[in-house]
């Protein structure tokens, strides 16, 4: 009979603790790190031994920022970040879980903001939503055969939504009443008795609601004063959980909200971490400002993150549906317009037309578009002799303005014009300089979400793939180590969950990383299918470089390929409740 289930020898051996890395043996039993050594194992009745020689033995990654709340109902592998190493999931993020609220308001505050057709999650939801409380969709991911781990927030538009329902939720001149406050209280308190990491809120107002009900109404946690985020804060303090939120782009001082409620002077601080740090294109200072705040915060006894997605940001659009025109009057006008035939109308008239042109000439306001098509490629038209171009070289040799150039293709074209910018994290330097900042936490892949509009799933190996390549330069970011740790033992360290290292007697969550493929542009997207929902969306296939992933010791990905049995059978990925 076999000592261990798995043997994996030779290999660069990352704890996940950002010790140093060495070359060890590593046993796995009942999915558990059952031996780490130098020497070699004997086991001659093992069945499954790999060879690691040259390659890199890591802990699962940890994705900290997804959005796989209605994928991991009916599609549980989640096989787009296991196939990248990630071992751990975090679902709840922007104030939206789908707990408490009732079904066709969990679909409707999520679908618009997270771009997954409604059509696509309202049956989903109807079909399999049996639970409004944090217990019971607890009993019921137990119940599913996951494939990576899942850890959670509760999200703050569904729990507003759950207890004062979606039209009072969404009324500015409605407070909750005191037995609304208890009943949000008690639902958060079963959460976080039940695991969950905290509570994500949201501020941004371009998030909207989608339906026939509220349509385009911003999110429901917009609608909360702070006096009722504040009462909610005080029993994750007594928790020591997570406060994620996200200030409003418009109002930059409005993160001073969350700063005062982070700081621990006069009470106890609060875990925050917050939506997003950028090296944006169109408000090059922000990115200072927001590191600032970070230290001030932290100075004064806080324990304040911000999220940092550790490449440039790009994002792809057909036509005009992309998120960042919701930040101006004559963009959010069209997004709120449902028809083709609307908007068109909207978009030929002359008046709308200057409103637009005056925003884009604006170039000092807090945005964070850059408003510039001329940094904007054309991937797709039906026009092909504007492929590949930039929309401003386009309007130069018709002799329009740009502004015009683009509404007309989008008048003529509709969502056959697909184009694509990068809005931040554009300039290495920059971009290495947040990373190395140890008050950052390197996430926000958006996972799940977007499905036509960008693609991070493989997060974690692009903050890798950077502080290689600086190493290789002789300038290096950090240690491979560290950035080992940024992935694993850190945040869950920080989010205080059992995952994120590979020591004796820990969760076998193992990768193994062949780093001879980092040569490969990890920033590439291709599509590919959305599991059981009948779409196709952006993805990242990045072949030779995760070899093997271990789920609970269970192997999950042989060889660079997805085992069939992810997401069909039960011992992958389970339920981590928050220590």
């Amino acid at each position: 009979m076999a000592q261990y289930d798995t043997i994996i020898n030779d290999g660069r051996y990352f704890d996940g603790t950002g010790a140093p890395s060495s070359i060890q043996n590593v046993a796995i039993k009942d999915g558990r790190i059952a031996l780490v050594t130098p020497n070699e194992i004997e086991d001659v009745d093992c069945q499954h031994i790999i060879n690691a020689h040259g390659k890199w033995v890591t802990p699962g990654f940890l994705d900290t920022h997804t959005h796989y709340d209605s994928e991991l109902i009916v599609s549980p592998s989640l096989s787009e970040s296991v196939r990248h190493g990630v071992t751990t999931v975090l679902v709840g993020s922007c104030s939206l879980s789908m707990i408490c609220s009732e079904t066709e308001d969990a679909s409707d505050i999520f679908t618009r903001v997270e771009t997954v057709p409604r059509e696509k999650v309202l049956p989903i939801l109807q079909k399999n939503k049996t639970w409004n409380t944090p217990k019971q969709w607890v009993e019921f991911i137990k119940t599913l055969p996951l494939g990576p781990n899942v850890i959670s927030f509760l999200g703050h538009s569904d729990l507003r939504t759950g207890v004062m329902g979606l039209s009072r939720a969404t009324d500015r001149n409605i407070k909750p009443t005191e037995t609304e406050m208890q009943k949000m209280e008690s639902l958060l308190k079963e959460a976080l008795d039940e695991g969950f990491l905290g509570l994500s809120t949201m501020c941004l107002k371009w998030d909207k609601i989608d339906g026939d009900r509220e349509w385009s109404k911003s999110l429901p946690s917009t609608y909360a004063h702070w006096k009722e985020v504040s009462r909610l804060n005080d029993l994750l303090r007594q928790y020591d959980r997570v406060h994620q939120g996200a200030p409003n782009a418009a109002q930059v001082l409005q993160i001073n909200q969350y700063m005062r409620e982070c700081m621990g002077i006069f009470k106890k601080k609060l875990k925050t971490t917050l939506i997003s740090r950028m090296d944006l294109k169109g408000s090059v200072y922000l990115s200072k400002i927001t590191n600032i705040a970070a230290q001030i915060t932290n100075f004064f006894n806080g324990d304040f993150r911000w999220q940092v997605l550790p490449t440039p940001f790009t994002v792809y659009a057909d036509g005009i549906d992309v998120v960042f025109f919701e930040e101006f009057g004559a963009g959010e006008m069209a997004l709120d317009l449902k028809t083709e035939v609307e908007r068109n109308s909207l978009l030929k008239d002359e008046t709308y037309r200057r409103d637009f042109r005056k925003f884009y000439g604006e170039k000092l306001s807090p945005r964070v578009w850059q408003r510039d098509f001329g940094d904007a490629i054309i991937l797709d038209c039906p026009d092909e002799s504007i492929v590949g171009k930039n929309f401003d070289e386009v309007a130069k040799a018709r002799n329009v303005h740009v502004v015009d150039l683009f509404l007309d293709l989008v008048v003529e074209y509709g969502k056959k014009l697909r184009w694509y910018t990068t809005v931040a994290n554009h300039r290495k330097s920059v971009l290495k300089n947040m990373v190395k900042d140890k008050k950052s936490l390197i996430t926000f892949s958006d996972a799940g979400a977007h499905i036509r509009n960008m693609a991070f799933y493989n997060l974690p190996l692009r903050m890798l793939k950077l502080v290689k390549e600086s190493i290789d330069e002789n300038q290096p970011v950090m240690s491979m180590e560290e950035a080992v740790w940024r992935m694993t033992g850190d945040q869950a360290d920080w989010f205080n969950v059992d995952a994120g290292k590979i020591r004796v007697g820990d969760r076998a969550d193992v990768v193994v990383i062949d780093p001879a493929g980092f040569h490969q542009n990890l920033e590439e997207v291709s599509w590919g299918e959305m599991e059981n929902f009948g779409l196709q969306r952006l993805v990242n296939r990045n072949p030779g470089i995760v070899e093997h992933v271990f789920i609970n010791g269970k192997h999950a990905v042989r060889d660079g390929e997805l085992q069939p049995e992810l997401g069909q059978q039960m011992g992958f990925g389970c339920f981590i409740a928050a220590k």
